[in-house]
């Protein structure tokens, strides 16, 4: 078996030694080739020198430093189409994803599908985090439909073949698990141990982001909830106009003012609301008509 591991590598100076140390004693036990390509996505501190210091020192490691910040899941589509080999290993730089757990998903990987996710046996975060992340997890099970996508992780391994459906995406906004699932329905996840990181560089804010790329930038689901909305609020129009009515033939007036407000307050708050969602696909749209690359490489140092 033949194994490309790739990291994407944001502010990872302290750990990325040390990673690809373990890999190094990892790799040679069950692949007869491998490589580890190391993807610098535009990291503020000296990631990319010492990158660097890692191809010469390991003939298997490679580099890729990109122009700037594009984001982890870019790093890593960037990284999945420099692999050389047929089967791909992402995984974290931060040491929460151990090398020693690889051959777990290798194994599953050979019993006839195509991605396997490592999930954790005990979730690594707090409270809060592990709430959203398993939010944002039900949301792509339900844009994929895949039950299996539960257990979705940066820690996978894949046939890179799968990458021929995905060959010509051009769009700086992508979710690569997504990508994958334009190739294959095989997907399946396996437990493993996952660590706890000291730091990590997903904040609440980019979780919701990434929430909202999922949904609208490869769902019609929220268009489809925005048509249920009006329906029910037409429906409720109905009712308030049958109320109206029948306070008027039998009490003989019409209810006042904060009645009507409240009324036009909340057929328009609905209004809004299905507005907001169609500019968020308009957006989209117009952000993938400019034809914005999902990453640009600067420089590339190894093999």
């Amino acid at each position: 078996m033949n194994v490309s591991v790739v990291v994407p590598v944001y502010r990872s100076e302290q750990t990325l030694g040390v990673l690809v140390e373990r890999l190094g004693q990892v790799l040679p036990a069950f692949a007869d080739a491998y490589e580890v390509v190391l993807v610098n996505d535009g990291s503020p501190d000296h990631s990319w020198r010492l990158i660097q210091d890692l191809v010469r020192d390991y003939k298997w490691v490679r580099g890729i430093c990109m122009m700037r910040n594009y984001g982890q899941h870019n790093a890593t589509l960037c990284g999945v189409r420099a692999a050389q080999y047929e089967i791909t290993v992402t995984m974290d730089q931060d040491l929460q994803h151990p090398p020693e757990e690889i051959p777990l998903l290798l194994a599953k990987l050979e019993e006839g599908y195509d991605v396997v996710y490592g999930a954790p046996r005990k979730l690594p975060q707090g409270f809060w985090r592990n709430l959203m992340t398993a939010g944002i997890k039900w949301i792509l099970a339900k844009v994929i439909g895949l039950p299996a996508v539960h257990n979705v992780s940066a820690f996978r391994a894949f046939r890179t073949s799968l990458r021929e459906a995905f060959v010509n995406f051009q769009s700086p906004a992508l979710i690569l698990d997504v990508l994958l699932s334009w190739g294959t329905t095989r997907f399946t996840s396996v437990p493993v141990h996952i660590v706890q990181a000291g730091r990590t560089n997903y904040n609440f804010t980019m979780l919701i982001r990434t929430a909202m790329l999922i949904l609208i930038g490869y769902s019609t689901l929220p268009l489809r909830f925005a048509s249920w909305i009006g329906f029910v609020m037409t429906l409720f129009g109905l009712g308030v106009f049958v109320y109206v009515l029948t306070i008027y033939f039998t009490a003989g007036s019409l209810p006042g003012f904060p009645f009507l407000a409240s009324i036009i307050a909340l057929f328009s708050g609905a209004q809004l609301f299905a507005l907001g969602i169609f500019g968020e696909y308009l957006a989209r749209m117009f952000d993938r008509s400019m034809d914005r690359p999902p990453y640009v490489v600067q420089e590339v140092a190894g093999k």
